[in-house]
């Protein structure tokens, strides 16, 4: 592989790397299989969405994949780069949203992308952008040393200080300003990514992306079988209206599909199947529920939570 930059190699990888992760969560599921709409973008290009349906484990996981192009990219793609308002864009991702049935396994997001726009009479610019992050309800620190730990680990042949720098990105990015708390226990976010040239900038993609499933499925085998009641699917439930307010107020992710012409089920397809809201809700001080908001702020996990045990 060269450092100029290669689509089609992007492409293909983003396509397996689906393939892989729909594999694994139909068995971890163990009930429910995925279903797949191909479609097409009038604008150009076009994907294949896969949704999983209440199956045992996860009341509802989609993973899609993209390969999307235009004409003029739209402004939430240029708002950085106004210099590119305009280009000719193609755009590749695969995008997955999780949401587990038991309230104890925790709600899950994991993104990789690529953009590549050409400015009339120069050379092709392009960047990489990605990441994961998790949102639980009961959080167990183990489950969140461990996530961290993977994350780590993916970064590490990067440099040091990738981690902490796309930890923090993802703290920033994954951040419910209007409520003034985090959406989870973070992970790992970055986007423009070009300064390290094509070959390394994708390994990194591709490190971040084959690093999901390690991360994830220690916790699925963990907490699936935990046993929970109506209170706290309730409160799931209510804690699930936070992912939906992210998701529509600051995603940058939703906003660049909806103003991109793509596949409104498929952009869409991050929201819960079931949600509530409840007006000036409080938790009973000391409670399960009320322990969440120590969490909800950004921390440094792996310097505050014990190792793991061996």
């Amino acid at each position: 592989m060269s450092n100029l930059p290669d689509q089609n190699a992007v492409a293909a990888w983003l396509r397996r790397l689906q393939d892989e992760i729909c594999d694994a969560l139909a068995r971890a599921d163990g009930g429910a299989g995925f279903i797949e709409d191909a479609w097409e973008r009038e604008g150009g290009g076009g994907g294949r969405s896969r949704v999983l349906k209440q199956g045992r484990v996860f009341e509802q996981a989609g993973v899609n994949f993209s390969e999307v192009h235009g004409a003029a990219l739209p402004p939430s793609a240029s708002a950085h780069r106004p210099e590119l308002a305009g280009a000719p864009w193609s755009a590749f991702g695969v995008s997955l949203v999780i949401h587990p049935h038991n309230p104890y396994l925790p709600t899950t997001h994991m993104n990789v992308r690529y953009f590549q726009a050409r400015p009339a009479n120069a050379a092709p610019v392009w960047w990489f952008g990605g990441g994961f992050d998790l949102t639980p309800f009961y959080p167990f620190d183990e489950d969140i040393r461990h996530w961290h730990e993977v994350a780590r680990a993916a970064c590490a042949p990067f440099g040091q200080t990738v981690y902490p720098e796309h930890k923090a990105w993802c703290d920033r990015y994954f951040f419910l300003k209007h409520r003034d708390e985090a959406r989870g226990i973070g992970g790992l976010f970055f986007d423009d990514l070009n300064a390290w040239g094509f070959e390394r900038c994708f390994a990194y993609t591709r490190a971040v992306g084959e690093a999901f499933l390690p991360a994830y499925l220690p916790l699925v085998e963990r907490r699936r079988d935990t046993p929970y009641g109506e209170r706290e699917r309730q409160f799931q439930l209510y804690r699930r209206g936070r992912y939906v307010e992210f998701n529509l107020v600051w995603d940058r992710g939703t906003l660049f599909g909806l103003q991109s012409g793509g596949r409104t089920e498929s952009i869409l397809m991050s929201l819960p199947p079931q949600v509530r809201f409840e007006y000036s809700y409080t938790p009973e001080p000391g409670s399960a529920e009320a322990r969440l908001a120590e969490y909800l702020r950004p921390r440094d996990w792996l310097a505050e939570l014990p190792p793991e045990a061996t």
